[in-house]
């Protein structure tokens, strides 16, 4: 791509085993490589496989309204965007670097009109409060570190009390046998499915034209309220 010579190119392609409905047979995403301090800047192995889910489920999120938290490089927002989902993204409100990164992302891949906001987990922030209906929130790898799970699952909660259907798409990479957050979750009334990676054509060492999956352990889960019915799609 020109004038962004590190920039890393993802290539989404439509396979035999992709559902039904038309659309785009194929889509090109560029995200610069950034050199910061902040890892939410970087583009890990988990965003490439949640960008995969949404490409996968791109006719069932059109005109859906979708929000990214802890968005970085935003790889999976920018991919719903450009399959026709009216798309905000956001992170730290206290890490301004990683919003401008969203903001650059977006123009790089000619997506002027998708906002950003800064919100800060577990924090019921104006920004918060004032988030349109939401349909799907994206998050890869936001169960990072251990003392933000907690903060991350009530910034999902208040957005499921007021959004009840409201589904929480998220991949995570295994690195300890100790992560867990079954105990949070039946805290704050919540619950998850596994979605298989085969099911949705992850299940591949190089994924979308690149070798980021590699053999990292990623998982797919979506988190729902207890009280409703989990769905792949929510269509």
């Amino acid at each position: 791509m020109s004038g962004l010579p590190s920039a890393k190119r993802f290539v989404f392609a439509e396979t035999s085993e992709a559902p039904p409905g038309g659309g785009a047979r194929r889509l090109e995403v560029f995200v610069p490589e950034v050199l910061d301090p902040q890892y939410g800047m970087y583009i890990w192995p988990c965003a490439v496989v949640l960008a995969q889910y949404v490409w996968f489920y791109r006719n069932a999120i059109r005109g859906k309204t979708i929000l990214e938290i802890g968005a970085g490089a935003s790889l999976p927002g920018i991919v719903a965007a450009k399959c026709g989902a009216r798309v905000i993204l956001s992170d730290g409100a206290e890490t301004p670097n990683c919003l401008d990164n969203c903001r650059l992302n977006c123009q790089i891949n000619n997506l002027e009109d998708v906002p950003v906001v800064g919100l800060t987990w577990g924090q019921i922030s104006p920004d918060l409060v004032l988030l349109p209906q939401i349909d799907i929130i994206l998050g890869s790898d936001v169960f990072y570190e251990p003392k933000d799970f907690e903060d991350i699952l009530i910034t999902i909660f208040y957005l499921m009390q007021k959004n009840p259907h409201v589904l929480f798409w998220t991949t995570y990479q295994e690195r300890s046998a100790d992560w867990s957050i079954e105990a949070l979750l039946y805290k704050w009334n919540l619950k998850c499915v596994h979605i298989p990676l085969k099911t949705f054509n992850a299940n591949e060492q190089h994924l979308a034209g690149s070798s980021l999956p590699g053999s990292h352990t990623v998982h797919m889960m979506i988190i729902t309220l207890r009280t409703s019915i989990p769905s792949a799609t929510n269509s």
